[in-house]
């Protein structure tokens, strides 16, 4: 397994070596918010393929990883079926790469040693203008549906009865570029009463699994979180259902997106394609633990992640190294 040394380099200095330097495609005209490495001549706010065919790469070993989630030695496990199956469609090795931060990750790509990868909901902006993802799968349902909800989780018998009643609360956030762990929550919840970091302080506790458990717990009072999370960490016995309230949902925000670097060859890009679409869930650990999901859905980054993009620009987020490193 590939481990973190091989990304050495921290986030800022790896994206400081290439932003603005020889890579850069000075005679671009078109790149929205992208990176200066890439251009978009086409609108479809993701990265263009290189137009120098030299430019195109087609590895023999593809590294895959899946967002940071807290036991990344179980989902090696768990994605096994899908990588031989992805090596079995596209003839190439494949290494599960599990990452330690969504930095990591983004870096990962954009440096060239991560080939295809799932982004968070919230991370998935920063992975496609800053590393040129190019995301094109999500997990869904036969009739095509996805999406997970943003929830408000309290305990059972918390005097958290409404939103406004988070105020003078001890609330986990996630992470600052996590959609539904923090910029989902800044957009949304003054509407319903309650101000982040001025009604409660924001308490960042790394990920979902750690802001459901603080709140068993009772390390917070509440915390917004991610249903799918929760789901999968119920299923798993982490958690009692019963021990937790939900004072809140949203309605369905995408889930993780399914990506390719922009620069791999087109007829690699298509078998990799090929691979997810053609991925049978049914009988896999894939399937058992992503449950409520029997196949890969197409998506595009312009129309899926459009209200992802609407939340983080009412945020104010850039998307630059500095405010991925934040992170």
């Amino acid at each position: 397994m590939l481990k973190d040394k091989v990304f050495g380099v921290g986030i800022l200095s790896a994206l400081a070596v290439t932003a603005g330097g020889a890579y850069a495609q000075d005679d671009c005209t078109s790149r929205g918010a992208l990176d200066v490495m890439y251009c978009d001549a086409d609108g479809d706010l993701v990265a263009d393929a290189p137009t120098d065919p030299a430019e195109l790469k087609d590895p023999s070993t593809l590294v895959f990883a899946y967002t940071p989630v807290e036991d990344p030695a179980i989902y090696e496990d768990i994605w096994s079926p899908f990588i031989e199956h992805l090596e079995e469609v596209t003839g190439k090795d494949v290494q599960f790469f599990a990452v330690q931060s969504n930095s990591a990750e983004v870096e990962a790509m954009r440096s060239g040693r991560l080939h295809i990868a799932g982004f968070s909901t919230g991370p998935t902006p920063y992975a496609v203008n800053l590393a040129g993802v190019e995301p094109f799968a999500i997990m869904g349902s036969d009739d095509g549906q996805f999406g997970y909800k943003l929830q408000v989780y309290t305990q059972a018998d918390s005097d958290i009865k409404e939103m406004p009643d988070l105020a003078g609360k001890r609330v986990a956030h996630t992470s600052p570029t996590s959609n539904s762990g923090n910029l989902a929550p800044r957009a949304l919840f003054p509407d319903l009463g309650v101000v982040p970091d001025e009604d409660y302080e924001v308490s960042y506790s790394g990920s979902h699994d750690q802001s459901m458990l603080g709140v068993v717990a009772g390390d917070y009072d509440a915390a917004p979180v991610a249903s799918e999370v929760v789901d999968r960490m119920a299923e798993r016995g982490l958690y009692d259902p019963a021990d937790v309230r939900i004072v809140w949902e949203s309605d369905p925000f995408p889930t993780t997106s399914y990506g390719v670097a922009h620069d791999l060859a087109p007829e690699l890009k298509e078998k990799i394609k090929e691979a997810f679409f053609s991925f049978d869930f049914s009988g896999t650990a894939l399937g058992e633990e992503f449950s409520g999901v029997s196949k890969f859905v197409p998506i595009t980054y312009k129309d899926q992640w459009a209200v992802i993009r609407q939340i983080q620009k009412a945020n104010g987020v850039e998307y630059t190294p500095q405010g991925l490193a934040a992170e």
